[in-house]
């Protein structure tokens, strides 16, 4: 889990890089920066359902039938923030939408999803102590 924590350190970086460095256009016209994109957002939104799900087992904290129930699981028992639980469950969302409906998926509302990354970072800050 620890290894998964630092690629996540590393995709939170890059993903900053990228919105630093381009703008929703730029991304639209180079689709190596849009694939980029996509699965830097996946990747982070994965490794964070994964981590989640592993706390959640790992501590007893109740059953999970879902990605998001492992998020609210961490919620519920106070491993995280109710508003960070909230916006965690959004990128879960995204990221079922990343794999299933990824033709469909609007590069501005990807790009919108950038904004994330402070979520991630809180992620990791607020569970780090009991992986």
């Amino acid at each position: 889990m620890l290894q998964r924590l630092e690629t996540l350190e590393e995709n939170i970086v890059n993903l900053n890089t990228l919105k630093r460095k381009f703008t929703v256009e730029d991304i639209k016209e180079n689709k190596l920066d849009e694939w980029s994109l996509r699965y830097g957002i996946f990747e982070s939104v994965q490794i964070i359902i994964d981590i989640a799900c592993h706390i959640s087992g790992k501590y007893n904290l109740g059953p999970a039938k879902s990605y998001a129930q492992c998020i609210e699981n961490l919620q519920h028992q106070n491993y995280i923030s109710k508003a960070l639980s909230k916006n965690l469950i959004s990128a879960i969302g995204l990221r079922n939408l990343l794999i299933h409906e990824y033709t469909k998926i609007e590069i501005e509302k990807l790009y919108d999803f950038l904004n994330f990354t402070n979520d991630f970072a809180q992620f990791i800050k607020e569970i780090k102590e009991y992986i």
